[in-house]
């Protein structure tokens, strides 16, 4: 199978160990990865700030540089959600909305890909440390996705998984809302470390780069010894 990768912005520019980690995940699945270096932004920020026009432009690049695969994996819920569900509202009865759909059908978060798609959840990995995970808002509500990476870290050899209390509560990050709202989104991320703390966790684990950035810097300015690391990063350990 030939999938098509999408790096978000998130990833290329701050976490790249979790690109290279997809694929090394995509291929041991068997799957030919294949990247297209022209790739840029889902159009995720414009949209959500209100640019609906600028957005526009960056989603039908989008489009354009995969419109020819099959299927498009990507290690983010957030930018897999946001294709799926806007895609239809900004192309609405336009040139474009017969490839956009196309699209919105054939993108993929990593998780879901791997256990839904290819029905591969267990990849030979070993991680020796106990984690917990973060159900991302993108994730379990627009994508739907709960039970996918829970299976997969359940395979892992050497792991444990301890649920946190109120695992499916926002990180507080939420794009633009941590700068317009910063004393409720740092409050959010204090709430959602401490019930990561109280599991005794080594690590938080989440499908997505941005709520774990959040965390992470709030874990730093706070000197708490936790850490975060992203699914792929776990899934491509001990091979």
């Amino acid at each position: 199978m030939t999938v098509q990768l999408f790096v978000p912005c998130f990833i290329d520019q701050l976490y790249p160990q979790v690109a290279f980690n997809t694929i090394k995940v995509l291929e041991k699945a068997g799957c030919e990865v294949k990247y297209n270096p022209n790739q840029t932004c889902c159009g995720q920020p414009a949209f959500n700030a209100g640019f609906w026009g600028e957005s526009k432009d960056v989603c039908t690049k989008f489009v354009q540089d995969f419109d020819t695969a099959d299927y498009i994996v990507s290690p983010s819920a957030s930018c897999t959600g946001f294709v799926r569900n806007n895609y239809g509202k900004l192309f609405e009865n336009n040139a474009f909305q017969s490839p956009a759909k196309k699209v919105t059908n054939q993108i993929f978060e990593l998780a879901e890909f791997l256990v839904k798609v290819l029905n591969i959840t267990d990849f030979g990995a070993e991680f020796n440390a106990k984690i917990t995970y973060h159900d991302s808002c993108a994730a379990l509500r627009e994508c739907k996705i709960k039970d996918e990476p829970r299976k997969l870290l359940a395979a892992v050899k050497g792991l444990t998984l301890v649920e946190m209390n109120d695992t499916t509560t926002c990180c507080g990050f939420g794009g633009s809302f941590a700068v317009k709202y910063d004393n409720i989104s740092v409050a959010m991320a204090d709430q959602k470390i401490d019930n990561a703390i109280a599991t005794e966790a080594e690590y938080i684990v989440s499908t997505d780069t941005s709520c774990l950035m959040h965390l992470e810097g709030r874990i730093n300015f706070n000197g708490q010894a936790i850490k975060i690391i992203h699914l792929a990063d776990i899934l491509a350990s001990g091979y």
